[in-house]
């Protein structure tokens, strides 16, 4: 059974944990955990070492590791498990557990619509203003919403202009700079957000012609944009350029690279722009005519007419951990961070604050992390630290919004009727696996672990252009999931496995 938490509830948790001095977990173990076998183990000496796993799956680098008892706190195997390895997307657990204690499980984001100069005969007499309130999820069907209320609050045109605020998050052009221009997982931040800020670009050919197009869609709208231009360009390579050109996202494409059609997704830099356009074009459907949007860096005085709230918190980091929303655990991060401190400047700042938090509250050590999502590259964490951060907070439910993780068989397909469930947080980059959760063994046992794998030689000679999918990448990362399994298999028989 689930059971919702309270932020009390979650924060008293979280200091209880300080209370007790961490006396199960405050100290990981100074040698590598091995288990000891007595007589009547004599079956478990058929299980495969830690070395014959990793051998067997012909992995490169150094894999990391922490197990330990959820009940007792006690460790019972670890390897390498002081040594700070990228943590990739298991940090958004670190920043879930962080926003949780911040801002609490029921704090909903709110996106407002407000006037200038109040209202005569359904004429705004100043501006329209749409003004972000760090809501990650905000999408092109919501604020085609926000446009129809405007409509039946019985507004129909406006003196002024559309303005747009995003001042309520620092603006941050890109999460991670060495990351390609064209990825979708590093746009902007800021206290606004479209679509997850990608903008959705697709590509036909018809007649030895191509025909292109940049728009906002969702599930219900595809308003076609202007503040991002596609350029067709005769050249092979680079596939993707991007500049800020005259205020707008000025993109080319390599023509030879573009075949008979296509689509994806590409970052915003511009994420103001993108939802003020988005509101303006749903407006004018309505109607109203807004014209073009400005961004203003400070409010005036205005009345706010319309509001638009996101999910709870608690199932926007749901879906954040599911589905590893790097712009989500940013904007969060951000906002735990504006809360705790009254003002944040960047997601070095931020990300400082909340390693001082995780040392403080979750009893971790040696946290080093330099964003809130785990995309940038000089992050790390250790596994004793991750898996202390998971025993500090059994008793608060983080379990539930977990993903669960399920094991495949030596063809890869997926193994139904798992007997050991295992609920986590993984993370990918080049080169990187990391896998960090709770596992309840075939005899009810739940351990909690962390497993880092990473392989410092080929990440460093990856260049930037090719980060997006660098030679040997996708074969090592599923070598080092089968690594994952092998230890949660190891764990369970020899700490969780029904005798007979």
């Amino acid at each position: 059974m689930k059971h919702r938490i309270s932020r009390r509830s979650f924060l008293g948790t979280v200091a209880a944990i300080s209370a007790v001095g961490q006396a199960a977990m405050a100290a990981p173990p100074a040698a590598s955990l091995r288990p000891v076998l007595r007589g009547d183990d004599f079956f478990k000496k058929t299980i495969p070492e830690v070395s014959e796993i990793i051998r067997d799956q012909n992995l490169s680098g150094r894999v990391a590791f922490a197990l330990a008892d959820v009940a007792s706190g006690k460790w019972l195997e670890c390897e390498n498990e002081h040594i700070g390895t990228p943590p990739a997307s298991v940090t958004k657990a670190i920043t879930a557990l962080y926003a949780l204690a911040a801002l609490g499980p029921e704090h909903r984001f709110e996106t407002q619509i407000a006037v200038t100069g109040g209202i005569q005969d359904g004429e705004v007499q100043g501006d329209i203003l749409l003004i972000g309130g760090g809501d990650p999820t905000l999408d092109t069907d919501k604020v085609a919403q926000l446009a129809a209320d405007l409509k039946a609050r019985g507004i129909t045109s406006v003196k002024g202009g559309l303005k747009v605020y995003e001042g309520s998050l620092p603006f941050v052009a890109r999460i991670d700079p060495a990351q390609p221009d064209h990825v979708g997982y590093n746009p902007a931040v800021s206290g606004i957000a479209m679509n997850f800020n990608r903008v959705h670009f697709e590509w036909r050919r018809a007649s030895g012609k191509y025909s292109v197009t940049m728009d906002g869609r969702s599930k219900k709208h595809r308003p076609d944009v202007r503040f991002a231009d596609m350029r067709i360009e005769d050249r092979n390579a680079p596939i993707y350029t991007y500049r800020d050109q005259a205020g707008r996202d000025q993109w080319t494409v390599a023509k030879g690279a573009l075949g008979g059609g296509g689509a994806r997704w590409l970052p915003v830099r511009k994420p103001a722009l993108y939802a003020g356009e988005i509101f303006a074009i749903m407006a004018g459907s309505h109607g109203i005519r807004l014209g073009s949007p400005e961004v203003i860096e400070s409010l005036p005085e205005h009345e706010v007419v319309l509001r638009q709230q996101s999910d709870d918190l608690r199932k926007v980091l749901r879906d954040m951990l599911r589905f590893s929303t790097n712009l989500t655990a940013e904007m969060v991060g951000l906002a735990a961070s504006r809360k705790r401190l009254g003002s944040v400047d960047d997601l070095a700042g931020s990300a400082a604050e909340m390693n001082r938090w995780a040392r403080g509250a979750l009893g971790m050590q040696a946290p080093s992390l330099v964003d809130h999502s785990g995309l940038g590259d000089n992050s790390t964490l250790t596994a004793a630290d991750m898996t202390r951060a998971l025993l500090a907070v059994k008793d608060a439910d983080f379990r539930s919004i977990l993903k669960s993780f399920g094991f495949r068989d030596a063809k890869g397909k997926p193994i139904k009727d798992q007997a050991v469930a295992v609920d986590a947080k993984t993370g990918t980059l080049n080169f990187v696996s990391s896998l960090a959760g709770y596992i309840t063994a075939q005899d009810g046992r739940e351990m909690a672990f962390a497993i880092f794998a990473a392989d410092a030689n080929a990440r460093a000679k990856i260049s930037r252009a090719e980060r997006e999918g660098p030679p040997g990448a996708r074969t090592w990362n599923k070598r080092a999931k089968r690594v994952q399994q092998g230890l949660i298999e190891r764990w369970d028989a020899l700490y969780g496995r029904v005798k007979t």
